[in-house]
């Protein structure tokens, strides 16, 4: 009987000590102290309870809002003390806000559940920014900052400003350095510190800067009596109707708007309210012989509204009066005009660096097609310019190469390996496609442009359909590495994928072993010699057939490379070269047939001219290519040769 009520006195001491600690805690006496305004729970009234419990400092002022934003915060009817709860049996096991530790059970209808309303819990988010700003987890720093971005408040500003002091890491600081200054265009506590932020984003390239700074410059059309606008307004501009897109009847509907002049019925409304109301030839009192007139047809209206027979309307005479007696303006919705003078000179510097960096970016894609167009028409120089065969089918060899690089990645599951192997692969192949094609069709037809156009075209579609039947219509996919994906960026506007990237560094490498091959090797040699006088080279003992041959192998084993290369960013299928065949031909006619330099220059030349172009019809390329096409052919009558014209065969000579 002693133990039992020695442990029954122990528990009651126990229970006394734990309820004294819970009553003594600084949060619990916090709370305590807010504790009406808690209880009440509105929105109008609950934020100095908010605020007290966000500037106490006490480490567990976070935990406990927190649980109240979520609805885990109860408080013990009996004496008003706040606990986290959580169910246990048919009652709740509390846990006490300041130590963590069991605070005993209670019954359900012992406590009562906290649950804040949408605003309060907006409120309490507002107040957890600054904790979650100085958390000791960089992610969650981050993602506060992401928050603030997506929906801030005034609230935000101070404590942003709070955590930048302490802030360890350089790139999150830079973010609330960025993000404080952003609010204080909006959120600044006077003219001044808000004029200030916005200056020190000039020239600034950030759509978040614009997003601040483009609703200080949002105006309201509106007119007034007399003949300037109502002093103490900020005026964008003055209005005069009849100019500058801005009409008398846009001026009119205006007033009609604001209630400052009655609706005017249109002529056709009115006609058919004069017709209804004929009477004995007359409406009106008018004769119906004088309703041609408008100034008729207004006084026999005036009449029938006078007599509340039609809804009244302005005369055209009324129509002037009213518009020549108000002053039409644009007025900034926001009042200060040292903020929208501000807003504005920023926003001048920043679409003008905005304009230049789009200037360079649309640089960047015109080099990227350049390389593209380039690389699909190297091979054509060879065959086209130094040999003079126009090979309609030098598409199809690019689309082998993309086909190649295809069934290499079907059999060898990583891209990095699968390119590496792809590229001489294709090359290998469609130079022995090509030398095939020589070998059996091209060298029958030297010296006969037409039957080797009809002959190749005529390969181009046997391509074509050997390539549907092979691999059948769907496009196939030829999957870049993973060190491809994505684009370099270097800021907000200009940016460039790593793919078109790799394609101009490609294009720049066979650049080099074209020059290489034709300026350092004996084929390059031989090639040269032949292309400027077969008979003579063929006396010095250079096989001049089996050096066509080889060429035109080589230009088609290029090609087939550049299959490879094109394949990465555009679906393969057998129509593939058909898209590239067009622009591969007018890069090399317009380069300047034969002359690698002048390939590389028309590329250049076609590709910037295609992007200008797009640039001012985006929505159209079709129309962008048949302006190109337009402005080749006017180039060609000027410059029949290309831009660098060569001497030799290739020439005409």
């Amino acid at each position: 009987m002693i133990p039992r009520l020695l442990a029954l006195l122990t528990g009651l001491m126990l229970c006394v000590g734990v309820a004294s600690a819970q009553d003594d805690s600084a949060i619990q006496t916090l709370l305590q102290q807010n504790r009406a305004l808690i209880e009440q729970s509105s929105r109008q009234t609950i934020a100095p309870a908010i605020d007290a419990l966000r500037d106490s400092g006490l480490p567990e002022a976070q935990a406990v809002l927190e649980a109240w934003q979520g609805k885990e915060l109860w408080q013990r009817k009996s004496d008003g003390l706040f606990f986290y709860a959580k169910k246990a049996g048919d009652g709740y096991q509390l846990t006490d806000i300041a130590t963590g530790q069991p605070a005993g059970e209670a019954g359900k209808r012992d406590i009562d559940q906290l649950k804040p309303n949408s605003g309060v819990r907006a409120m309490i988010g507002a107040a957890l920014v600054q904790f979650q700003l100085m958390d000791e987890n960089a992610e969650r720093r981050s993602a506060a900052l992401d928050a603030i971005q997506r929906d801030p408040a005034p609230e935000h500003l101070v404590a942003l400003r709070a955590a930048i002091e302490d802030e360890t890491d350089p790139e999150i600081k830079t973010r609330k350095v960025r993000l404080e200054r952003l609010l204080s265009i909006s959120y600044g506590a006077d003219e001044a510190e808000r004029v200030d932020a916005i200056a020190s984003f000039k020239g600034d390239l950030g759509v978040d800067v614009r997003g601040a700074l483009n609703p200080l410059l949002e105006t309201t059309r509106e007119a007034a009596p007399g003949t300037t606008p109502p002093a103490g307004l900020n005026i964008r501009n003055t209005l005069t109707p009849g100019q500058d897109g801005f009409s008398e009847d846009d001026a009119y509907r205006l007033l009609v708007a604001q209630g400052l002049a009655e609706a005017r019925l249109t002529r056709g409304d009115i006609l058919a309210a004069l017709q209804s109301h004929i009477v004995d030839g007359r409406v009106g009192g008018v004769p119906v012989s004088e309703l041609n007139d408008d100034n008729a047809r207004d006084r026999a209206y005036a009449t029938l509204a006078e007599a509340a027979l039609v809804p009244p309307t302005a005369t055209a005479a009324e129509v002037e009066q009213a518009i020549a007696s108000h002053a039409f303006y644009d007025r900034y919705n926001e009042t200060s005009v040292a903020l929208t003078d501000a807003a504005t000179a920023t926003l001048h510097s920043v679409n003008t660096r905005v304009g230049l960096m789009q200037a360079i970016d649309l640089s960047l894609d015109a080099l990227s097609l350049a390389s593209i167009y380039f690389l699909a028409a190297i091979g054509l120089a060879i065959t086209f310019g130094v040999m003079g065969v126009i090979n309609m089918a030098h598409g199809e060899f690019i689309m082998m190469g993309a086909y190649t690089g295809y069934v290499v990645q079907q059999i060898v599951p990583n891209y990095t390996v699968s390119i590496l192997i792809a590229l001489p692969l294709a090359f290998a192949v469609t130079f022995a496609a090509g030398v095939a094609m020589e070998r059996l069709v091209i060298r029958w037809l030297y010296n006969r442009p037409l039957e080797t156009l009809l002959a190749t075209f005529g390969i181009s579609i046997a391509l074509q359909q050997l390539a549907k039947n092979i691999f059948g219509t769907q496009a196939r996919p030829l999957t870049s590495p993973s060190w491809l994906d994505g684009a370099l960026t270097l800021n907000d506007v200009v940016s460039i994928s790593y793919i078109r990237i790799a394609i101009f560094v490609l294009a720049m490498i066979f650049l080099a072993l074209f020059l290489f091959i034709m300026k350092r090797t004996r084929l390059g040699l031989e090639v040269r010699a032949v292309t400027q006088n077969p008979k003579m080279a063929g006396s010095m003992g250079i096989n001049p057939d089996r050096i066509n041959m080889l060429t035109f192998g080589l230009g088609s084993g290029i090609a087939g490379i550049a299959g490879v290369a094109i394949g990465l960013y555009a679906k393969v299928t057998s129509e593939l070269g058909q898209d590239y065949i067009v622009q591969s031909f007018m890069t090399v006619v317009v380069g300047g047939v034969g002359n690698i330099w002048g390939t590389l220059l028309g590329a250049a030349m076609i590709g910037f001219l295609q992007k200008g172009i797009e640039w001012f019809n985006p929505s159209n390329t079709l129309a962008a290519q048949t302006y190109m096409i337009i402005f080749i052919i006017i180039f060609i009558q000027f410059r029949p040769r290309g831009i660098i014209a060569l001497k030799g065969r290739a020439a005409g000579d």
